[in-house]
C-alpha cells in the first residue's frame, strides 16, 4: 500500500470519527423512565481523562475567547449569559438579546487533555471555542451546529446554521422540565436541588445545586421530555454572569 493511499485512508478514517461522535452521545447510558420517554445520563466515566500537565487558561482569557467567538457570528443580538469554570472545561451559554432565549451553549479546554475520543485532536486543544455535545447539538432546532455554512468545523463562528422558522414554544413547559429533572435526580443524585432552567430552542438546560453550590448541570428536550446529564464538566470552581 502506497503513502497516498494510506493518507487517504486516515483521512477518511478521522472523517467517519467526526461524524459519529454526535451519534455515540445520543446513546441512553443509564437509561431510566420518564412519563414522556427515556431519561438518559451521560455517563462521565466513559469518556473522561485526567488533564494534561499543561497550563490552564484563565477565567479571563476564557470570557475574552467566547466574546469573540459570539463576535465572529457577526449576529448582533447574540450575547454572552454566563460563564462557568469548571474541572475539565470553560463552559458558556449564548442567548438572544431580543428574546431572552438562549440559542446555544460553548466550550472551552482548559489544558487541552483528550477527552472527547476521536474529536480530541481538533476539540481538545487548549482555548479552542467549540459547541458543547449532547443537547446543544442533538437537540437544538434553531442554532444546528452541525450543518452550517462553514462547515461542521469551519472557522470560529462559522460552523453553524440558523432556521429562523423554529419556536421556542414546547409541548414541555417549564414547570414539567422541573418535574422530570427532579425525578431523574431523585433516582440518580439524591438529596440535590435545580436552579431555573434557561429555555433553548428545543430544550431547557438546568443546574444541579448540592451542598449549597453548583454539582453540574442537565438538559431536558422540550418535545420527548428526556433527560441527558452533562457528564463531562468535572466539579464547579467559579462563574462569571453578563445578562
Amino acid at each position: 500500500m502506497d503513502k497516498r493511499t494510506v493518507g487517504i485512508l486516515l483521512v477518511a478514517i478521522g472523517a467517519i470519527g467526526l461524524l459519529t461522535f454526535p451519534l455515540y452521545t445520543a446513546f441512553p447510558w443509564n437509561s431510566a423512565p420518564s412519563q414522556y420517554g427515556t431519561a438518559t445520563s451521560w455517563n462521565s466515566g466513559m469518556m473522561r481523562q485526567q488533564p494534561s500537565a499543561g497550563t490552564a487558561i484563565s477565567l479571563d482569557e476564557a470570557v475574552a475567547q467566547f466574546q469573540s467567538y459570539v463576535a465572529a457570528t457577526s449576529n448582533k443580538d447574540l450575547a454572552l449569559k454566563e460563564v462557568m469554570e469548571f474541572e475539565n472545561n470553560y463552559y458558556a451559554i449564548v442567548y438572544e438579546k431580543s428574546t431572552g432565549i438562549g440559542a446555544f451553549e460553548l466550550l472551552i479546554d482548559k489544558t487541552g487533555a483528550n477527552r472527547y475520543g476521536m474529536m480530541g485532536g481538533m476539540m481538545g486543544r487548549q482555548g479552542l471555542v467549540y459547541p458543547e455535545p449532547g443537547p446543544n447539538m442533538m437537540w437544538n432546532t434553531k442554532y444546528n451546529m452541525m450543518m452550517g455554512t462553514g462547515g461542521m468545523m469551519g472557522s470560529r463562528g462559522g460552523f453553524f446554521s440558523v432556521d429562523s422558522s423554529a419556536s421556542a414554544n414546547m409541548p414541555i413547559t417549564v414547570e414539567e422540565a422541573k418535574l422530570l429533572a427532579t425525578k431523574y435526580l431523585n433516582q440518580h443524585l439524591l438529596g440535590a436541588s435545580l436552579e431555573e432552567p434557561d429555555r433553548f430552542y428545543g430544550y431547557y438546560t438546568i443546574h444541579i445545586i448540592r451542598d449549597g453550590k453548583v454539582y453540574g448541570m442537565l438538559s431536558v428536550n422540550g418535545y420527548t421530555g428526556d433527560v441527558w446529564f452533562h457528564g463531562w464538566h468535572g466539579y464547579f470552581v467559579q462563574e462569571k454572569d453578563f445578562a
